[in-house]
């Protein structure tokens, strides 16, 4: 018996191409599986409402629970896939059901980083869930001091959030900027500048040493043999896929499950979408994990697309970080390396906004803005319009 579409991962992806299907006339089976206990939810709000404000869980749903129950959208939370078969098209369950498909979604998105032996604890936390944050909340509410290892874009911003509920913070990063594989060094530049504005001791091109955790305290050894203490850290070294069901899928993997330009896998009537796919680059070629919400969003549409018969639309990954008062937007495929022409001006001192648009071998593959929301929709329609120019034969 087949279950019509089984999307394995209730984030953002996978809640997004279960609603697009039915608003895109699919009148089978959606059945939306996902690990946590929670309805889909909007997790850009982890590092940012939940972890400054305090939201509930119920206020960041994408969707009333009604809402799945009127568009005929099955929700099984807190259950796992454990198993699968792809050629009989079917699943097993950890709470011991089957499911059988037509058509597979593989949105399992991706999990922090950790570090080897140290695991969570009350001195020790890492972001990735609404538990995660809730956890984190409840100790930075209590934390005079807190060290944050790296200076992505959850670091950041879990440093900004520390800041500004009153905690003495460091940031200890290895490479010499903040979001050194994000953004150009002119902006992480401003970024570094906007963090140490806040008072954060910024520690740069700094490897950490040994780190110890005590009962009431945790300290992290520096190369020139200090060490900073603190009541709290937080490890914020970037994500791995969750490819853990693809691999036992027996599915082509690498650095995340590996699909064509319409989101199918290695196996048939199996696709994957979101963070935990590596999918074509339109713009230079090569694969790429876009890691971020906006792009999720646009590839839960396109594979519905997709699985109602027709071309995805051109998809170009974008997102935003709010971090130190300031909102940072990035667009495409910006790199450190990449040249600038810039509108405004990046220059720490002179604050002000900007929008840089970031070319490689002198052409357009990107932007970063601060405060220029409508030139960076302007650079990602420009890209869109390379991408479907691409496409005509």
């Amino acid at each position: 018996m087949s279950d019509g579409v089984v999307i394995v991962g209730t984030g953002v992806a996978g809640a997004t191409a279960a609603l697009a299907l039915r608003s895109g006339g699919y009148d089978g089976a959606v059945t939306l599986v996902g690990r946590e206990p929670h309805l889909p939810y909007r997790r850009p709000t982890l590092s940012k409402d939940v972890l400054l404000a305090g939201m509930e869980v119920e206020k960041a749903l994408l969707k009333p629970a009604t809402h799945w129950d009127e568009a005929g959208i099955a929700v099984r939370t807190g259950v796992t896939v454990t198993g699968g078969d792809t050629g009989a098209h079917t699943l097993e369950l950890s709470d011991g059901a089957a499911l059988g498909y037509d058509s597979l979604v593989l949105a399992t998105g991706g999990a922090a980083r950790h570090l080897p032996g140290l695991e969570p604890g009350p001195r020790v936390k890492y972001l990735r869930d609404y538990a995660d944050a809730v956890g984190l909340r409840d100790e930075l509410g209590r934390a005079g001091s807190v060290i944050v290892l790296g200076a992505g874009l959850i670091g950041s911003e879990v440093a900004s959030a520390a800041a500004k509920l009153g905690a003495t913070v460091t940031v200890i990063e290895r490479a010499p900027l903040p979001l050194a594989r994000v953004v150009p060094p002119a902006i992480g530049r401003r970024l570094g500048a906007l963090q140490r504005g806040a008072g954060v001791d910024l520690l740069l091109g700094v490897r950490p040493g040994a780190i110890t955790v005590d009962p009431d305290q945790v300290a992290v050894a520096l190369p020139d043999g200090a060490a900073v203490v603190a009541d709290l850290l937080v490890v914020a070294v970037g994500s791995a896929p969750d490819t853990g069901l693809a691999e036992r899928l027996a599915l082509r993997v690498d650095d995340g499950i590996l699909v064509d330009e319409r989101y199918r896998s290695s196996a048939e009537d199996v696709y994957a979408i979101g963070d935990c796919a590596r999918v074509p680059n339109p713009i230079e070629g090569g694969t790429y994990r876009a890691e971020n919400w906006s792009a999720a969003q646009d590839q839960g549409t396109a594979v519905a697309q997709v699985l109602l018969g027709g071309a995805p639309a051109p998809t170009v990954p974008w997102g935003w970080s709010n971090q130190f008062g300031a909102v940072l937007q990035f667009a495409g495929w910006p790199a450190a390396d990449d040249a600038l022409e810039v509108d405004g001006t990046v220059e720490a001192a002179e604050g002000g906004t900007f929008v840089a648009r970031c070319s490689r071998d002198g052409a357009l593959v990107g932007a970063v803005a601060m405060g220029r929301p409508k030139e960076l929709r302007a650079v990602r329609g420009e890209l869109a319009e390379k991408i479907t120019g691409a496409r005509v034969p």
